[in-house]
């Protein structure tokens, strides 16, 4: 798909998110302004602000509350990726050097406190009260994912069930808030508002998937990210683990995590072990799963350029390469 006409109907819409966005920049505090800019200017396809200017334009299509949700949705995104570098001391994301390695890790946490506050500056301006708890909801969600993958970091005893539920929350709840959001805002009737939130929740599981493919498959410098950076942070994900399950003894992968970020050699052997094994299609198998039920959410909709676009979001999901 083509990405410049990716979101169909509020694809112009997105400058007036990027303007939002850009205005948090607007302190009288030069450093913050400085790391700010650093951090929002990566290029990225801005999907969650997208996804939910498009639920939103099912009903009163009200971009004054649309585009602060939007907004809020792609800074709350920001902010966790910036404390996730800060965890894995990550050198790079996006091909591009991450905050904590311009500055330091003390500098970097605040600078993501500060992203989250005004994340949530941003969606009280909807005046959803209801729009306002669901975003609330979602961080407690995502923090508790990400939390979960800190501490299980080089535990080879978890399973599919476990990794499931991280990216459930960690991922696919920021995505399906996405959607809920800008269907209530819009004012849509409530089934629509659960067929958009299904929707989203299966769509972020289906993206959070084949970003863990990607991360044994992908082109190092598409990604902008070490193919198997997933592995050196000991962190299982899908293709890792559908490995460990048909090979539980013999296991390079378990080999690398007993030695705790061992030689660049083993996790060769792991990433090379992942990618001769069958787990990457068995993966993706899974992610077409979700990708069939979000498609599935969309029948209850109307049969509109809206619906389409969603739809189009869905391949897009499935075969992207970076």
């Amino acid at each position: 798909m083509n990405v410049v006409s990716l979101y169909g109907p509020v694809q112009g819409d997105l400058s007036l998110v990027e303007a939002a966005l850009n205005s948090i920049r607007n302190t009288d505090f030069p450093a913050l302004a400085e790391m700010l800019g650093h951090v929002l200017d990566t290029g990225g396809k801005r999907m969650r602000p997208a996804l939910a200017l498009l639920a939103g334009h099912y009903r009163d299509y009200n971009l004054e509350q649309l585009v602060p949700l939007a907004a809020s949705v792609e800074l709350l995104h920001t902010a966790t990726l910036v404390h996730d570098d800060v965890i894995d001391m990550a050198a790079t994301r996006r091909g591009r050097p991450t905050a904590n390695s311009v500055y330091d890790n003390a500098a970097s946490v605040m600078l993501g406190d500060f992203m989250f506050a005004h994340a949530a500056d941003l969606v009280a301006q909807t005046g959803n009260v209801r729009v306002i708890r669901l975003f609330a909801r979602t961080l407690m969600r995502m923090a508790t994912g990400e939390l979960d993958q800190d501490v299980s970091a080089f535990d080879w005893s978890r399973g599919v069930r476990d990794y499931l539920r991280r990216i459930g929350g960690k991922t696919a709840s920021l995505v399906a808030t996405a959607c809920e959001g800008g269907a209530i805002i819009s004012g849509a009737p409530e089934e629509w508002i659960q067929a958009l939130r299904d929707y989203g929740q299966n769509l972020g599981m289906a993206f959070q998937i084949k970003d863990d493919m990607l991360d044994f498959t992908g082109d190092e410098e598409r990604l902008g990210k070490p193919v198997g950076s997933d592995l050196m942070q000991g962190t299982l994900t899908l293709p890792s683990l559908l490995l460990m399950e048909t090979s539980p003894r013999d296991n390079p992968i378990k080999t690398f995590f007993q030695a705790r970020r061992g030689s660049k050699l083993k996790l060769e052997l792991a990433v090379r072990a992942v990618l001769e094994s069958g787990s990457i299609a068995r993966s993706r198998e899974v992610a077409e799963r979700y990708a069939a039920q979000a498609r599935a959410t969309l029948d209850g909709l109307p049969a509109n350029e809206t619906t389409r676009t969603l739809t189009g979001v869905i391949d897009y999901v499935l075969e992207r390469e970076s």
